[in-house]
């Protein structure tokens, strides 16, 4: 069966009438998927595409992300309209969202509510399931301790997956080994957080109302610290976001330091998929400590 017919099948199980697929619009996608606005009788449609035996099933763990995130009413996500396969594609079909202008609020807006999304939380680090990271697996198996968590889960895999194919020589794994030693007397205890886990600037985006929706997630139950981390990377946020997130969830002591630590892991995740100059990042944070 074709993979037009295919999506016509998950759309009309959506809306409950025949639903036909008049085009395939494209719009910017990552390196990962390829991403297409469709067309439809129904009105339009987001939808990602990409091999189902490359990433096996890379967008039921999306899914399953964007849904638990929807489910806490906190944050906008782009509604799951459902999933499928033709041939060896598989597929995403999401609500469209019509791209807007940020209103005056917006970033205080986006602190506020992401710190509401913190406050969801759970008995244990981890999730119920492993999920993705990019195009890399991402190991939740639930922790009581975020130390244990943050090193075995985040820490050690992506740092013994970047040594077997020698992104990293023996020098910086036994530094590693020293920065593990320490992990309990960095981070302040707190409950397991409901994360986005991959909150950069190209994974949030301003709807028609000019309010903030969150994309493309990699959702655990972390240290919270790592979603506003991983939200400095790669240019980061406005500085008001913060000052509202601090408001409305105030933060330990210490936080802004402690943010190079949660950025080890998407480092490694970049070193391990780009390689070149995020080693030096990695190396950098680690002369630091």
């Amino acid at each position: 069966m074709s993979l037009k017919t295919e999506i016509e099948k998950v759309l009309t199980k959506f809306v409950g009438t025949s639903v036909i697929v008049n085009d395939f619009i494209p719009v910017g996608g990552g390196s990962i998927n390829e991403t297409h606005r469709l067309s439809t009788t129904a009105g339009s449609f987001f939808i990602k595409k990409n091999s189902a035996s490359l990433y096996p099933h890379m967008f039921h763990k999306e899914a399953q992300g964007l849904k638990i995130l929807n489910s806490t009413n906190e944050i906008v996500t782009p509604e799951v309209i459902g999933i499928g396969e033709s041939s060896n594609e598989s597929f995403l079909v999401l609500k469209f969202i019509d791209g807007g202008i940020k209103r005056k609020s917006f970033w205080d807006d986006f602190g506020r509510k992401m710190a509401s999304l913190h406050k969801h939380t759970d008995d244990d680090f981890g999730l119920d399931h492993d999920n993705y990271i990019g195009s890399l697996k991402q190991h939740n198996g639930k922790h009581n301790r975020w130390s244990d968590f943050f090193r075995e889960e985040r820490l050690e895999k992506q740092v013994r997956l970047a040594r077997n194919n020698d992104r990293i020589d023996k020098g910086l794994v036994a530094t590693f080994d020293s920065f593990y030693a320490k992990l309990d007397n960095i981070f302040p205890e707190e409950p397991p957080a409901l994360l986005h886990g991959d909150l950069w600037g190209g994974n949030f985006m301003v709807n028609e109302s000019g309010s903030p929706v969150i994309i493309d997630p990699a959702v655990y139950y972390g240290h919270r610290e790592m979603d506003l981390g991983m939200s400095q990377l790669f240019g980061g946020f406005d500085g008001q976001f913060y000052k509202s997130y601090n408001k409305h969830y105030p933060l330990e002591n210490g936080w802004r330091e402690r943010l190079d630590y949660c950025n080890l892991y998407p480092l490694l995740v970049h070193v391990n998929l780009f390689g070149g100059g995020y080693i030096q990042s990695v190396v950098s944070i680690l002369k630091r400590f």
